[in-house]
């Protein structure tokens, strides 16, 4: 009876952060799961880290994805039953594919929008964005050479980055594509996501978590602290020296007032 009567107080309730890479993502989620009442977001359907989901919940994700979707919605939720993951926009298309030919969420006359909240109840939308494309840009192209995706204690690279402008230009331009991803797909779904921006992120880390938190409709125990945050801001002198030789040898590659 508890277990019906805590599920009656708190129904299941789904969000998910729409992101790209090098977007502030890592900061946003693991701040959201430190909170111990907003799920625990991770890339729970990014297809090469599928199969080890499946084997902690002994699932199969090949066999049966209808079934996978839900051990993952109700394995990694919080007691409050609130669950959350990330979703980028370069495998989106694939993801909405393998959910409707699940035959469980909906048909191919289903929206995308009913074919989540069906999946994903009471979904809502949370998008972070970086509003300084090239240092973006730079980010990416600094961890595609060193493979260092999260700056956490204890990791290391894999080789040391040097300046490449033409992998910075093109991780301008596939920022750009990917994003654009995102704008049609909100905008033929009707959703105005609830937007947190990197920057902002960075100067008042716990203010925007706990703006997240209240569009999510999550109540944090009087006095509960937020952060700080466990992910390392990969910007330094390196990124600030690669950002003005960048502008100094491709001044018509990067326009601000464009980005």
């Amino acid at each position: 009876m508890g277990g019906l009567l805590h599920k009656l107080r708190h129904p299941r309730r789904c969000y998910v952060v729409c992101t790209i890479p090098r977007s502030g993502s890592n900061l946003l989620t693991d701040g959201l799961r430190d909170t111990r009442r907003a799920g625990m977001p991770k890339q729970f359907f990014l297809p090469k880290d599928e199969s080890r989901y499946a084997a902690e919940l002994g699932l199969n994700a090949v066999a049966d994805y209808a079934a996978y979707v839900r051990g993952i919605v109700n394995g990694k939720r919080t007691h409050n039953e609130v669950f959350g993951f990330k979703l980028m926009s370069w495998y989106l298309d694939v993801f909405l594919a393998r959910l409707r030919e699940a035959h469980a969420f909906g048909n191919s006359s289903t929206s995308d929008l009913d074919l989540l909240r069906t999946a994903f109840p009471r979904l809502l939308f949370v998008r972070i964005v970086r509003c300084h494309k090239l240092r973006q840009a730079l980010s990416t192209a600094r961890a595609l050479q060193t493979g260092l995706w999260k700056v956490q204690k204890g990791k290391t690279t894999l080789r040391e980055p040097e300046f490449d402008p033409d992998l910075i230009e093109q991780s301008l331009h596939e920022a750009e594509r990917q994003e654009k991803i995102w704008d049609e797909f909100f905008r033929r779904s009707g959703i105005k996501p609830f937007q947190v921006e990197y920057e902002k992120l960075c100067q008042d880390y716990e203010a925007t978590i706990r703006a997240v938190l209240r569009f999510l409709k999550i109540k944090l125990p009087a006095g509960v602290p937020v952060g700080p945050p466990v992910t390392t801001r990969q910007a330094d002198k390196i990124s600030q020296m690669w950002e003005e030789q960048f502008l100094a040898e491709r001044p018509s590659a990067y326009s601000p007032a464009s980005h």
